[in-house]
């Protein structure tokens, strides 16, 4: 299964389930098995570099199990051909996400003009406050 361009994960790596749905349906939702769960062991993966890794287990969050395993649950649609192509672009989508890089913060600084403007709206504000007093206290 292709991710990116330089990633491909082999299918025998994706184990998925069939279990039941939850919620109403009527009769047909009890007999069949139409909610797919599909199972990703991400950290022992060959196919995915070290630092994708630890982007992914912050980004997977709660989908995310303590053996770095992922598991993505879809029952959104009836037929279970839609519900495991649901679950499948669920993960690709989770590791694209994984895979973009962060932009790496670059240290700005206040201009020298925003600096003076700052200490001049703070001295007014200042003397504002001081003026409050009664009178005759000034030191």
């Amino acid at each position: 299964m292709r991710v990116t361009g330089s990633i491909v994960i082999d299918e025998s790596e994706i184990e998925e389930r069939f279990i039941r749905a939850s919620g109403p349906g009527g009769q047909h939702v009890n007999k069949t098995a139409s909610a797919v769960q599909l199972r990703f062991a991400a950290l022992a993966s060959p196919a995915l570099p070290d630092d994708l890794k630890a982007r992914l287990r912050r980004i997977a969050g709660s989908r995310m199990t303590k053996d770095g395993e992922i598991v993505i649950t879809a029952d959104n649609h009836r037929s279970q051909e839609r519900n495991r192509a649901d679950a499948r672009e669920r993960l690709i989508a989770l590791l694209v996400r994984a895979a973009e890089k962060p932009k790496p913060r670059r240290k700005t600084r206040p201009s020298l003009a925003s600096v003076r403007r700052n200490k001049a709206a703070k001295e007014k504000r200042g003397t504002v406050k001081k003026l409050r007093g009664r009178p005759g206290m000034e030191e």
